[in-house]
């Protein structure tokens, strides 16, 4: 292959209260830090992906080497929502952003009831970081689809073009924690859950990876020398920050900022993450756009060619989105030929073969290539078996007290909402039971990129014609039958969402996190603890990156640019109030019973 380029919600109505903001000192945590018992500091450990892991005679888990940051002994709240989040200043048009209340921490007894002194007994089981929907996005390329903007405020964002500046003030935020805020234990990992990037092209591939393990990056196709996108194509469809075009955007109030441009297309240095870290693949990896099936050489040949569409009748885009909207062009069939018949309309831009897909294959390769080792794993949780098998699922070890389970929920037939196929349901099925049979079994935590309700696209996988599909309710209902199951864990909708599962066989909570590209460019810190009074709790609680609230026009530094990033979403026509979901959503302790 060639080398990439350096390269929502059940019953909430039951206990939610706000928990106090004194929280005794977990004692596990605090026996670790005075030696008394260790503890797997930043620890992850690589499975054999697509092989029931704990079934006799697999491998060991191989421990990684590189540490977490020294825990604290106290739970804290500084660097979390838990202190402050980004809130708008002024009442109307467009909002500068300052330092806005805290989000408080919300006790949810929906599937067991939160006993009294558990604060006092309570040991850490695990602690990890939920990355997910970064959507690094090459805005130049030919592909994007901005003209839907009136359709979809997905097509084209005003932030973009400082997606990859703000995905590393992320990863610098991680590395400042001083452990899990709740509890004061070591986090373990981070995990990403899809939608990695955006156009599915290889240059954003290798953005994310340098992104993720440290590199720099600039993000930049085409011409080296300058920007070929919409923000300078005089339409006044879009904000042109550099100039006196009054476009729509200047009209709503966006500012100017002279230099803009020439600062998003600037190199960004990332330290890459402290900790090690594991991928998980969304829509946007697997198809172009996000949406349309793989493997039309026109997509191909488009992605890496000179020519753009920039804008598009409303009419003949509203008819498109509808289509998409629906599932009736999962192939694409309908775009092509809209890009064909516009083909006099659209402009020059630089061809560059760095925008071209990537196939399943190719993902999994970029993540094995030494290159983008970071702190590890080699793989990110994918191996040799993933490439041998063309899967892209695996099992991981958290800790020692918790398994981690990477689902692909992807339908490569197309379209934007998921399902897995039978030989994945009935693989996750055997790694259930294969780990509850090992000394009782572990806990178990599962990752995918889509919700339970957004996995309703059954369409049958073109490479495999005749394996059925499965949906979300499939899913709750086989997590259901596993006591060993605390969690599914999840993005896709944008939306902070947190979800009480109760089967007939067992419960467990499905987390949803915000993007990191839609305000409010939110991450999330999950920490498992044993309550020793036959519950369990999930603690969830929401950081944002490391840029400051306030932005300074002036300022186009690195940091600047991460800052604007955050303002600029906040303000994009289309933004929904609602991403950061109700409080039972967002920094929490969720309850349910031991299995």
């Amino acid at each position: 292959m060639p080398r990439i380029r350096s390269v929502a919600t059940a019953a909430k109505t039951a206990t939610h209260s706000v928990a106090s903001a004194a929280s005794a000192v977990d004692r596990r945590a605090f026996l670790a830090a005075t030696g008394a018992v260790s503890l797997s500091a930043g620890v992850g450990y690589a499975l054999r992906p697509g092989s029931s892991h704990a079934a006799a005679g697999g491998p060991a888990p191989v421990a990684l080497s590189r540490p977490a940051p020294a825990a604290p002994l106290m739970p804290y709240r500084g660097g979390t929502t838990l202190a402050t989040v980004a809130a708008p200043r002024g009442g109307s048009g467009y909002r500068r952003l300052g330092d806005g209340p805290a989000w408080e921490r919300v006790v949810r007894g929906d599937l067991a009831a939160a006993k009294p002194g558990r604060e006092g007994r309570r040991t850490a089981l695990a602690a990890f970081v939920q990355f997910t929907d970064l959507h690094l996005v090459d805005v130049q390329h030919p592909l994007r689809y901005e003209y839907l903007r009136a359709q979809t405020a997905s097509a084209w964002r005003p932030q973009e073009a400082l997606s990859v500046a703000g995905a590393v003030a992320l990863v610098e935020r991680v590395n400042a924690l001083r452990g899990a805020p709740a509890t004061g234990s070591p986090l373990h990992c981070v995990v990403t859950t899809g939608d990695n990037t955006d156009n599915n092209s290889r240059s954003e591939l290798d953005w994310f990876l340098k992104a993720m393990s440290g590199g720099r990056i600039t993000p930049n196709t085409g011409d080296p020398r300058r920007y070929e996108g919409v923000q300078d194509s005089g339409l006044k469809l879009y904000w042109h920050p550099d100039g006196d075009l009054r476009d729509a955007d200047k009209a709503r109030g966006f500012p100017r900022v002279d230099g803009f441009l020439q600062a998003a297309l600037r190199e960004v240095n990332s330290p890459g993450l402290a900790l090690p870290w594991y991928s998980t693949v969304g829509n946007h990896d697997a198809l172009p756009g996000g949406c349309w099936g793989p493997g039309d050489s026109y997509f191909t040949e488009f992605a890496v060619g000179g020519r753009k569409l920039m804008s598009l009748d409303e009419s003949r885009g509203a008819a498109l989105w509808k289509a998409v909207k629906k599932g009736r062009d999962p192939k694409g069939a309908q775009f092509k030929d809209l890009l064909k018949s516009e083909s006099r309309r659209m402009r020059s831009v630089t061809p560059d073969e760095s925008r071209a897909p990537f196939t399943p294959a190719e993902y999994v390769h970029a993540h094995l290539d030494p290159a983008y080792k970071g702190h590890g794993p080699v793989g990110h949780g994918y191996t040799q078996e993933n490439l041998d098998a063309g899967t892209q699922y695996y099992s991981f070890r958290i800790s020692d007290d918790v398994l981690g389970i990477s689902l692909d929920t992807t339908d490569p037939a197309g379209h934007y909402e998921g399902s897995i196929g039978t030989d994945q349901l009935n693989w996750l099925e055997r790694e259930l039971k294969a780990n509850e049979k090992k000394d009782g079994g572990s806990h178990v935590v599962v990752f995918s990129h889509h919700t339970s309700k957004t996995m309703r696209n059954l369409r049958q996988d073109p490479h495999r014609p005749r394996e059925a599909r499965h949906g979300g309710d499939e899913i709750v209902a086989l997590l259901g039958r596993h006591r060993s199951v605390l969690a599914w864990v999840n993005g896709h909708s944008h939306k902070n969402d947190i979800t009480a599962h109760q089967t007939p066989h067992g419960s467990f909570w499905e987390v949803s996190t915000a993007s990191h590209i839609d305000f409010p460019q939110l991450a999330r810190v999950v920490e498992l603890t044993d309550n020793h009074d036959g519950t369990i709790s999930l603690f969830t609680t929401l950081i944002e990156s490391s840029a400051p609230h306030r932005t300074d026009y002036a300022d186009l530094s690195q940091t600047g640019l991460a800052a604007l990033y955050r303002e600029l979403s906040f303000n994009a026509p289309g933004a929904k109030p609602t991403l950061g979901g109700e409080p039972g959503d967002r920094n929490t302790e969720l309850i349910l019973r031991k299995g």
